[in-house]
């Protein structure tokens, strides 16, 4: 008996399952006991009362929803067409804004083409227009310079106006600079560079007698304000395309409400 009772012993001691780190993997888990027992009390209750709490939970959780979590399953053929090429133009504008900063591809010429951009801003054409209106001696020179200014000025609070309403950000995080904000021109729809210079040159291709190099130099000038605002990543290309445009229909608008001589005098006068 003490032979067998120290074998037995040994084999205990040999055992691995035995020792101390093991010891949890004999006995049994609370966790499994306790989920056995509380899977066992639902059984006892009656069928029927889950379903039906069940289905009054999902109904007032699908009251509760708002409209906006609510997935359109049939979108419009409109509205994938206009995400779409809204897609395209925020690509393509962020590929031609070549000088948006320093470290772009065209970063060294970045003030130059700033440069282009600010012979289209609102400041030197009103400064300029009222120069030349100071200094004008003729009738018919008043006369156009008056209306150029109303022209130059609806432009600016037309301008100032859409963009408030649209609130559109550029393709690239630029801050407006100082004759930006002068102008209201924060925004980036409608461009406002791009509406003045087309207006511009609408304006002197149709009131000033102009030889057929000049009439084309003028309307690059323009199309090169317009592309400028893109390489320094202030507007998208809609935004360019929907300033020229808007200048256009300003243009349209001034030659409605034209000014006369006597009224130009006038207003002349009073200033």
């Amino acid at each position: 008996m003490p032979a067998s009772q120290s074998r037995s012993r040994a084999r205990d001691r040999n055992n691995v399952l035995n020792r101390a780190e093991f010891l949890s993997l004999n006995q049994p888990l609370k966790g499994n006991q306790e989920a056995r027992g509380s899977s066992r009390k639902p059984n006892s209750q009656p069928g029927p009362a889950p379903s039906q709490s069940n289905g009054t939970k999902e109904r007032r959780q699908s009251q509760q929803l708002p409209e906006e979590d609510c997935i359109q399953l049939n979108p419009s053929f409109k509205g994938i067409a206009f995400n779409s090429l809204l897609a395209i133009d925020i690509c393509m504008s962020k590929r031609l804004g070549v000088c948006a900063s320093k470290a772009s591809a065209w970063g060294s010429a970045r003030s130059m083409v700033n440069l282009i951009g600010i012979t289209g801003h609102g400041i030197p054409w009103i400064g300029g227009t009222l120069i030349c209106l100071v200094k004008s001696s003729t009738l018919a020179g008043q006369e156009v310079l008056m209306n150029l200014l109303l022209a130059l000025l609806l432009d600016v609070m037309i301008v100032a106006g859409l963009q408030k309403l649209a609130k559109r950000k550029g393709p690239y995080d630029i801050s407006p600079g100082f004759l930006d904000y002068l102008t209201m021109d924060v925004y980036a729809f409608p461009a406002g560079h791009a509406s003045r210079a087309a207006m511009v040159s609408k304006f002197f291709l149709n009131h000033l007698v102009l030889a057929v190099p000049l009439r084309i130099l003028l309307v690059i000038w323009a199309f090169c304000v317009g592309l400028s605002r893109v390489m320094i990543g202030r507007h998208h290309i809609t935004d360019v395309l929907c300033g020229f445009v808007f200048g256009y229909l300003q243009f349209r608008l001034v030659e409605l409400i034209w000014m006369s001589s006597n009224t130009c005098q006038m207003l002349i006068s009073i200033w």
